[in-house]
């Protein structure tokens, strides 16, 4: 079943944004921010932030080495474990 999503008009935002953030940090689940009605924006933690950041950046490495291999490029395994190894220590807490 479909998690249902924290939502939080603009102007409860507005009105005490303290314990919205407190929230989210809380429950380390994103809220949405709507206004008008409708989705316009997304609130997450710093956390949950900067976890997504690292997944996009390896995804954008790992989509690089595809086209690198589609080019004929290539590199030595034992460079690639190393890089691969220090990106994953970056991300230990």
């Amino acid at each position: 079943m479909a998690k249902i999503p924290n939502i939080v008009p603009i102007t409860d935002l507005r009105q005490d944004a303290t314990s919205i953030v407190k929230r989210v940090n809380d429950s380390g689940q994103p809220v949405v921010i709507t206004q008008r009605g409708r989705a316009a924006a997304v609130m997450v933690s710093m956390e949950a932030y900067e976890h997504s950041e690292h997944e996009r950046e390896l995804l954008r490495l790992l989509a690089r080495g595809e086209k690198e291999i589609q080019a004929g490029k290539g590199y030595d395994l034992e460079a690639v474990l190393t890089q691969a190894d220090s990106l994953l220590n970056e991300a230990k807490p």
